[in-house]
């Protein structure tokens, strides 16, 4: 999907931001700016967006005519559902010259004025979330290899981001460490991987086993997490992901800004105590040794000074290394050397 069929050339990408005002709910966006930055040459946005990625903005002839061969909806908002707000912008694209991508649940085909222009151009419609066939039940079976999964206190708060960066720094220390998508826009930076959360429930643990595979014993998998233990509408995933995953090691992504789940403020956050406690219980089911390595701050709302005594205040409420992926520092490598097999 990263690749053009005529020159092997990366494809280059506009992103599509829809109508959104909510900045977790356009994790795809941003995930792919800060991971696949080279491929992004700007955004395109509704009129009632409040939220900018930072590209330039642009319409799908001038992302066309700056090199952008696709148009990726950027946004994933609950159920995955696409809106006929969007549609117009979509078909703009489709005759622009650009093939869509989705992470949607919402497949691109089923909208028929999209499907329509499509065939008339001749551009593709690409579904991120589409699970390979014939995924086996779990087996439950320990597995040779090592890994590593992030847990959250909610969605959308860094399990992706923290899973990219372990991955990288450990690999940079010459690890052999693998990063596993579970998610529409971690398969899209990585190329590949599961979209879980569009399994059928009975074989998400199944699906989580066939990505992460048996391996070496020095190999290890990093395994980009999905939802939250605590979560009214996701947990079944996060659940059926750590089952399968059957991780030696965990991190724990919270966001210390939230006092409520995204989207769910009647819902309290769970605080970092009950989130290993819980990730323990359950995921003994698969591997008694499962244990917490870490903790993953999202400080993006914190200047420097109030991350790092966050970070200060947690580690020694804790007694774990506690750091924010995306600050390289001291912090970081002492989580790294703890995730370190």
């Amino acid at each position: 999907m990263h690749r053009s069929t005529s020159d092997n050339a990366p494809v280059q990408y506009l992103l599509f931001l829809g109508d959104t005002t909510e900045h977790g709910y356009a994790k795809t966006a941003f995930g792919l700016r800060d991971w696949a930055g080279d491929r992004c040459v700007g955004e395109l946005a509704l009129p009632a967006a409040t939220v900018t990625t930072g590209l330039p903005r642009m319409s799908a002839r001038q992302a066309r005519e700056h090199g952008a061969g696709a148009m990726v909806i950027g946004v994933a908002a609950p159920g995955g559902l696409i809106p006929p707000s969007w549609v117009p912008c979509l078909v703009e694209a489709l005759e622009a010259g650009l093939d869509i991508i989705s992470g949607m649940h919402d497949r691109l085909a089923d909208v028929a004025d999209v499907r329509a222009v499509a065939e008339r151009h001749g551009r593709r419609l690409i579904d991120i979330r589409t699970p390979p066939p014939n995924i086996p039940i779990a087996s439950g079976q320990r597995r040779a290899g090592r890994r590593l999964l992030t847990v959250g206190t909610d969605c959308a708060l860094g399990k992706k981001y923290t899973a990219l960066a372990i991955a990288r720094g450990l690999r940079a220390r010459g690890i052999d460490a693998d990063f596993r998508a579970t998610g529409q826009t971690g398969i899209m930076i990585a190329g590949s991987g599961m979209p879980i959360d569009a399994v059928v429930s009975d074989f998400v643990a199944g699906a989580a086993e066939l990505l992460s595979p048996a391996a070496p014993a020095d190999h290890l998998d990093v395994i980009e997490g999905q939802g939250s233990l605590f979560h009214p509408a996701y947990a079944g995933v996060s659940l059926g992901l750590l089952h399968g995953s059957q991780p030696d090691t965990f991190v724990v992504c919270h966001d210390p800004s939230r006092t409520h789940l995204l989207g769910y403020p009647d819902c309290a956050l769970p605080s970092i105590e009950a989130v290993i406690a819980h990730t323990v219980a359950l995921g003994r089911v698969t591997n008694p040794d499962i244990r917490c390595v870490g903790v993953a701050l999202n400080s993006s709302a914190l200047t420097t000074a109030a991350a790092e005594a966050e970070m200060a205040a947690l580690q020694q409420r804790l007694g774990l290394p506690v750091a924010d992926p995306m600050r390289p520092g001291a912090q970081f490598e002492r989580l790294l050397d703890a995730c370190t097999p």
